[in-house]
């Protein structure tokens, strides 16, 4: 098959510039493995939007962390149990045994942890951990607070350039070494030669119309890795957060109301008032994210009802606000007095277990390619990541990718990247862009969904396939169009992974497959 790319980029008359690491994505996972760089490496980090436009801000439940006396068999357990059995155990057990150093690094950066009167860390319970090991930062705002800290080492850093409102387009490579990054960057092709590449751009949020994600999360690096013909894995896990709150006038994103209201105590009731999880799991509101999504959509449909309720009202005023603060302000806003009101909720799309195959140290399939975050796929979270595992690894692989990375740049010849490997696209382009983004949102929300069923998901990879079809050869008049084609494409890969699992596990519940209840694993 022919090796695509999104435009006719003439290498010989594009501006270019040259550094030692190219990193897609300015998130917590980016800028971390940035930092973790050497300080003798010439380091580019690109955002798509502003700094702060990404889900990591957003994060609010914290870091799961095996520190101090914790018994980390339990933290791999728990991690393995919620993840069905079919996590990558040595990429787990990493997780976990350089989760204390991950802490200790964030700490010495000036992160400053939530303690507790005896000055300790705060440590909180979230769904499927045996033990309290959730890390906060100023309540719910862990995200937040990580992100200032990181942004502001960063932005000190006399080897990195921080390079806002780029949009990376396509890896450029050579006999399967990647050689750099083409971006579109103040309205022209601007080539990224690099020694090493990261991609770190999250997760595809946007593919979905009920979401927690942030709109520039449309897969554009799976995308790019897609047309590189770089091995993904796992495509089919999508996590769906139980707890987003409902509203009649949701735009992109939904606020996420954090598994930690759970985590405290908080219990979940239908339509009626009633509390329902202890028809479907022991583990009640604390069992894994699956469980729960499905649990609750299930009781949606019973109760012909768009959402069910979260009751924090066993709570006083002060702690619920001081706890949860941002939560707490975002209810108010919404005329919600958590204290003495029910919060009407609803599971949205959340998570990407799946994406860019990579190793224990980062590495794609690709020469001098690595993955980090979201984006990346390292067996970590199996078929369901268990809650706050995610920004952990994102610290602890993208210091390993970084490690990996100071390595490699010593002894790459820079003599071999690419000059002009591009293939011209002509067709002409009177698509509607914005109408066939909107379909697929509503197209994978039905039938890629918390439940699927296979002559659904058949019935979405035609209509897939038919837009692509149309799509791929034309020339993108926008940053805009070429998200709408990446999303299509992530899509298709999601689409045929489902379909070639044949199996019915954690996240990828397939309604053929499941002969029980709805709450098999």
């Amino acid at each position: 098959m022919e090796r695509r790319y999104l435009a006719n980029y003439n290498m010989n008359s594009c501006e270019s510039k040259s550094f030692d690491a190219v990193i897609i994505g300015a998130g917590i996972a980016g800028l971390y493995t940035a930092l973790m760089l050497s300080k003798n490496l010439r380091v580019a980090v690109l955002s798509k939007k502003d700094l702060y436009d990404c889900d990591s801000y957003l994060a609010q439940g914290g870091i799961a962390a095996s520190i101090q006396n914790d018994d980390r068999q339990l933290h791999i357990k728990d991690t393995i149990n919620a993840g069905c059995y079919v996590n990558d155990l040595e990429a787990v057990n990493v997780l976990v045994n350089e989760s204390e150093k991950a802490i200790n690094d964030l700490v010495r950066l000036g992160v400053e942890f939530d303690k507790n009167s005896q000055g300790n860390f705060y440590r909180s319970f979230e769904g499927n951990h045996s033990i309290p090991r959730i890390l906060h930062v100023n309540g719910d705002s862990t995200g937040k607070a990580i992100m200032e800290v990181l942004v502001n080492q960063a932005k000190n850093a006399s080897n990195i350039e921080i390079i806002p409102n780029i949009f990376a387009l396509d890896i450029v490579d050579n006999k399967n070494k990647c050689c750099g990054i083409m971006t579109f960057y103040k309205n022209k092709f601007v080539y990224l030669k690099s020694k090493c590449c990261v991609i770190a751009s999250g997760g595809i949020g946007q593919l979905f119309s009920k979401t927690t994600n942030v709109d520039v999360l449309t897969g554009d690096g799976i995308a790019m890795a897609i047309r590189a013909k770089v091995t993904l894995e796992d495509m089919e896990y999508i996590q769906f957060h139980p707890t987003a709150l409902y509203s009649k006038n949701n735009e992109e994103k939904m606020f996420l109301i954090s598994e930690a209201v759970r985590g405290e105590g908080a219990v979940l009731k239908n339509k009626c008032g009633n509390r329902f999880m202890k028809e479907y799991d022991s583990r009640m509101e604390l069992a894994p994210r699956d469980i729960v999504a499905r649990a609750i959509s299930d009781q949606m449909q019973k109760t012909d009802s768009k959402y069910v309720y979260l009751d924090a009202t066993m709570y006083e005023k002060n702690f619920l606000k001081n706890r949860f603060n941002k939560i707490y302000s975002e209810c108010e806003d919404n005329g919600i007095e958590i204290y003495k009101d029910y919060i009407p909720v609803t599971p949205a799309e959340h998570y990407f277990m799946g994406g860019i195959k990579v190793d224990l140290f980062g590495r794609a399939s690709m020469e001098n390619l690595y993955a980090v975050g979201e984006c990346a796929c390292t067996g970590v979270h199996g078929a369901n990541r268990l809650a706050s595992n995610s920004l952990m690894e994102a610290l602890v692989f993208g210091k390993r990718a970084a490690e990996d990375i100071l390595n490699k740049v010593k002894v790459i010849d820079e003599d071999n990247f690419e000059d002009s490997v591009f293939i011209p696209q002509c067709k002409e382009n009177h698509m509607d862009f914005s109408k066939l983004k909107e379909n697929l949102k509503i197209l994978m929300e039905n039938n890629l969904g918390i439940v699927r069923k296979i002559d659904n998901i058949k019935s979405a990879l035609k209509v897939v396939d038919e837009v692509l079809l149309k799509i791929q050869y034309i020339n993108f008049k926008s940053i805009e169009q070429v998200e709408v084609y990446n999303m299509y494409e992530v899509a298709r890969s999601i689409i045929m992974a489902t379909l070639e699992s044949k199996t019915s596990i954690g996240s990828n519940y397939i309604e053929d497959y499941s002969k029980d209840n709805v709450v098999l694993r």
